[in-house]
């Protein structure tokens, strides 16, 4: 068992430290991200249309269980990492076992309720009339899952905080991989419908969870055993604030996919489309575009505990170099996507099936239109989780909402009112590059409070 001396995340060279951690974290996120995409590739060439829109109409209640993941994953994580760079130890502990209280009950509640309140949460959400029957299929079977899901998840944050970035991986990989199997077999060889690729996500999800806690019985930083599992409220809420701005990041997502998914059915009734080819072209983008967000969120993980760790010990400039060469990174990976999504859109949209040329072509516009902010979409996640990483969750709560509910909630609830379904398609590049500028004015600032907290700490 490690003691937290001489921990790397404070000695190793920073670019070594972010491709060991920032690697298993983003192949472990676009792998974990693939559950929705391969569900929606098989579905949509199984069953059309109706079933690229129904898993669209299911999508906010997967933010939910993500939003629960990152709330009690990062914000555990976070804990930990802060704890052990002042070494204490005690502390590590009891945030690594409340971590795990939180994510078993957080997910088993969520499960009940969904199930409870199946048909309405799903009206909520946009379901149409031909839709709903699918989805409630869909729904049914996927809530069983939902425990395991945020245990995969969220324990993955846990895992790479303790320095095991290569099982948090392992944990996504398997489950995903199982599920790629099984969707095919359900969906074409059993003639399951729906509700074999729900199955299959389920088992995958099933087995990740328990890998999962076989980790946890073993941790290494510090000795985790059952009676640090016992809640303590300071360490709850400790949890939970620091997890704060993921959080409130998702929940955003998950009422601006509310509000679109309910636009795109109002305005496209209006239209040559009808209500039904919105939704699923919508579906389409957003699970194509959770890839490359995947990229960007696994490379913000894999910079928490590198920048936590070292803002703890005081070491600014490491943290500053972290931040820095993470950012580049980021760039880099956009502008390659923004690439993809302009040049490549209907070879994307044919993946999911044949809906007829209206389908193609909305689908183009909303890969062009839609996703042309993907331009500078890593700067707002990646500045977002520094803030938490680094014990302000206030400023990175807020960080976490200007792109999603300052900036984009407003522009699809206006712009359409002037421009139909248009308008819906320009709202989110235009509040992705509000919000990009909003993250760089915040991070110059923490910047120049990082550089007196170093001048004060010389004196």
């Amino acid at each position: 068992m490690m003691t937290g001396k001489n921990n790397p995340l404070g000695v190793e060279h920073i670019g070594r430290l972010l491709i060991r951690f920032a690697v298993p974290c983003i192949l472990g996120m676009v792998i974990s991200a693939s559950y929705n995409l391969v569900d929606q590739i098989f579905i949509g060439r199984s069953i059309g249309i109706y079933g690229n829109a129904a898993t669209n109409v299911a999508f906010p209640l997967a933010i939910t269980c993500t939003a629960l993941s990152l709330l009690f994953g990062i914000g555990g994580a976070a804990n930990y990492n802060l704890s052990l760079g002042r070494k204490e130890y005690d502390k590590a502990r009891f945030f690594a076992g409340n971590t795990v209280f939180l994510m078993l009950f957080g997910g088993i509640a969520l499960s009940i309720l969904v199930l409870l309140f199946l048909k309405p949460l799903l009206l909520l959400c946009g379901g149409t009339e031909q839709v709903m029957p699918y989805a409630e299929s869909y729904v049914s079977v996927t809530a069983l899952g939902i425990p395991f899901l945020i245990l995969t998840i969220g324990g993955g944050h846990l895992i790479r905080g303790d320095g095991s970035p290569n099982y948090a991986m392992a944990c996504s990989i398997v489950g995903a991989v199982i599920n790629t199997i099984l969707d095919p077999v359900f969906l074409f060889g059993l003639k399951t419908g729906i509700v074999g690729a729900a199955w299959a996500s389920v088992i995958g999800q099933v087995i990740s969870g328990g890998m999962v806690i076989f980790y946890l019985t073993r941790f290494h930083q510090v000795a985790l055993g059952l009676k640090d599992l016992r809640p303590r409220v300071s360490y709850c809420l400790g949890i939970m604030a620091l997890g704060l701005a993921p959080f409130f990041n998702q929940l955003a997502m998950m009422v601006v996919q509310i509000v679109l998914n309910n636009s795109l059915t109002f305005y496209g009734a209006a239209s040559s489309f009808g209500s039904n080819i919105p939704l699923a072209c919508a579906g389409i983008v957003s699970k194509v575009s959770m890839l490359f967000f995947s990229v960007i969120i696994g490379m913000a993980q894999g910079l928490q505990p590198i920048v936590g760790f070292n803002y703890g010990a005081r070491q600014y400039d490491r943290v500053k170099e972290a931040y820095l060469k993470m950012l580049m990174a980021a760039v880099v990976v956009s502008v390659v996507s923004f690439l993809v999504f302009q040049l490549f859109p209907r070879p994307l949209a044919s993946l999911f099936g044949d809906g007829g040329e209206e389908y193609f072509l909305l689908a183009e516009d909303f890969f062009r239109i839609f996703l042309f902010g993907v331009l500078i979409n890593g700067i707002q996640p990646i500045t977002a989780n520094f803030f938490t990483a680094i014990g302000k969750p206030l400023k990175g709560v807020f960080m976490s909402l200007t792109r999603q509910i300052l900036f984009l909630l407003p522009l699809l609830l206006i712009l359409p009112l002037y421009f139909s379904l248009d308008g819906i398609l320009y709202a989110a590049p235009i509040a992705d590059f509000m919000a990009a500028i909003t993250a760089v004015l915040m991070i110059i600032g923490e910047f120049k409070q990082m550089d007196r907290l170093k001048e004060d700490a010389v004196r």
